[in-house]
């Protein structure tokens, strides 16, 4: 299974552990709540939910309701089918979700564990801020010693692009300083988000979608001069 494709699993398993859905509600949830799976089409979707049928962590069922069943061969269609997460399918994304190892802390993969960190515990939470921060971190000096490497060769424009990516990945360290902070204080996301910008940072705009490594992180760059 490629990563692209787990992190697919992951995000289909924890939306439908919120409620059962049709492909078209899923790739919608994925598209416009997650914000981090635009580039997913259904022919990447519908393979993903068969491998999970297939698995036995989920079931189709027709229709979603029982007009929806009726109505559809009526009008000469088919029903649609509705996806629902069986047991072992909420045993098992509840163990991906407890996992805490080094693809937490992925560009993607980190959005996609964000997503779900209403369902995660504290301390879960805690190992994969710390793990994505202490990853950035690594970014932040590879990329400021590769600066002072080059920086005489380079033409204004690709200096200036290095600094942009320098300056995103700063913000970011800094926001995950803020969240653990807030964490290990026992405050909710949305109790940090009412004392600053947390969930404009967090959401860019979208509910629930994360910015991707290079994004902004924040709406404004002159937010950083008041924190």
């Amino acid at each position: 299974m490629s990563r692209r494709s787990g992190i697919l699993e992951f995000a289909v398993l924890g939306l439908l552990r919120e409620s059962p859905m049709h492909g078209y509600e899923l790739r919608k949830r994925l598209n416009t709540s997650l914000g981090v799976f635009r580039a997913f089409s259904y022919g990447t979707l519908y393979p993903c939910l068969k491998t999970l049928v297939a698995n036995g962590w989920l079931i189709e069922e027709p229709g979603s309701t029982a007009e929806d069943a009726l109505a559809a061969p009526l009008a000469g269609r088919r029903a649609k089918i509705v996806y629902r997460l069986t047991a072992e399918g909420k045993e098992h994304f509840e163990e991906l979700l407890s996992q805490t190892g080094p693809d937490a802390y992925e560009d993607e993969h980190f959005a996609a564990r964000f997503a779900f960190f209403g369902q995660t515990s504290r301390d879960v939470r805690m190992r994969v801020l710390e793990g994505r921060r202490s990853r950035l971190e690594e970014r932040l000096e590879k990329m400021r010693a590769s600066l002072a490497r080059t920086r005489e060769r380079l033409d204004d424009y690709t200096l200036e692009l290095q600094r942009h990516g320098m300056e995103s990945v700063e913000r970011e360290v800094r926001w995950l300083n803020e969240l653990i902070e807030s964490e290990r204080a026992g405050r909710d996301l949305k109790g940090f988000a009412s004392g600053g910008s947390a969930q404009q940072n967090t959401t860019n705009g979208t509910p629930g979608a994360l910015p991707r490594s290079g994004d902004s992180l924040r709406p404004d760059a002159s937010d950083d001069t008041a924190t």
